[in-house]
């Protein structure tokens, strides 16, 4: 019985409450991310306020499991 090895994971399994946690632009992103008010207030802060959610980005914080929110906020500004 030749097993292969398990498809290494690309996602850091974690559960974090992103509607209340603490967020700072180390934190990680998780394989339980959601876009929330909280995480909204996170960007606007570090961003401004004319942050917005939308789709090329939202895509991307759900691919890049792993990195972190500051990372987000340089791959956000790519996609402005």
């Amino acid at each position: 019985m030749n097993k292969e090895p398990p498809a290494p994971c690309h996602r850091t399994p974690a559960r974090i409450d992103w509607h209340c946690a603490p967020l700072a632009p180390e934190t990680v992103i998780t394989d339980s991310y959601r876009n929330t008010q909280n995480v909204r207030r996170f960007f606007k802060s570090q961003i401004g306020p004319e942050f917005k959610f939308n789709r090329p980005f939202m895509a991307w914080m759900k691919a890049n499991s792993g990195q972190t929110l500051g990372d987000a906020v340089i791959a956000y500004r790519s996609f402005i």
